[in-house]
């Protein structure tokens, strides 16, 4: 899983695992403050997406997240990052999060070739039982997306996350089983 060969790709969108050479071509995609909103760190501010990739390449090295440079295979570019964490192979349990996807590829379909990737490695390659998407409750557009793809609504924790500008989150958690899998894909096209 933590190869660093690792591709998971459609036509459109291509995953590979993050490297600090992609630090000048994502930060140049953060700068505008409203992107920020619902993520844990304002990365428009350069120090804090300094923190954020370096805490996503420390967690690759270590092993307890996956990041993933988003790459547009039309035009080559990164769009984004997004990761799997949380990992408990025990219980066969992953966490997809962690995404963000640059304002002008927003709305074009990416997000929905990202997920479709990291659902077929998560159930497919890894065998695992669950994946799991966290959100703030307040992030109406994620939470539409995720239920319009298929995911169970499970519950809120409340007061979960300290977000910029030190507001307290509300998280909303959604699933799917891998026995939910082939519904999932049939119901989203994805076969």
């Amino acid at each position: 899983m933590f190869e660093s060969e690792l591709i998971l790709q459609t036509d459109k969108i291509l995953l590979r695992p993050l490297v600090s050479d992609d630090f000048q071509s994502l930060i140049r995609l953060t700068g505008d403050p409203s992107m920020w909103i619902y993520f844990t760190k304002d990365l428009s501010v350069e120090t804090e997406f300094s923190d954020w990739m370096e805490s996503a390449l420390s967690d690759l090295k270590n092993k307890t997240r996956l990041p993933f440079a988003i790459i547009d295979r039309l035009t080559g570019n990164l769009i984004g990052s997004t990761s799997f964490g949380n990992i408990s192979f025990t219980d066969r349990r992953i966490e997809i999060g962690w995404t963000w996807i640059a304002k002008d590829s927003q709305g074009s379909g990416a997000n929905n070739a990202i997920k479709y990737l990291m659902f077929k490695y998560a159930f497919e390659s890894l065998c695992f039982e669950r994946v799991e998407i966290k959100t703030d409750v307040l992030n109406v557009k994620a939470r539409r997306a995720l239920q319009r793809i298929g995911l169970e609504e499970e519950g809120i924790l409340r007061s979960h996350t300290l977000m910029t500008h030190g507001r307290r989150r509300d998280t909303i958690y959604y699933s799917v089983l891998k026995s939910e899998w082939n519904e999932m894909k049939i119901r989203n096209g994805w076969i």
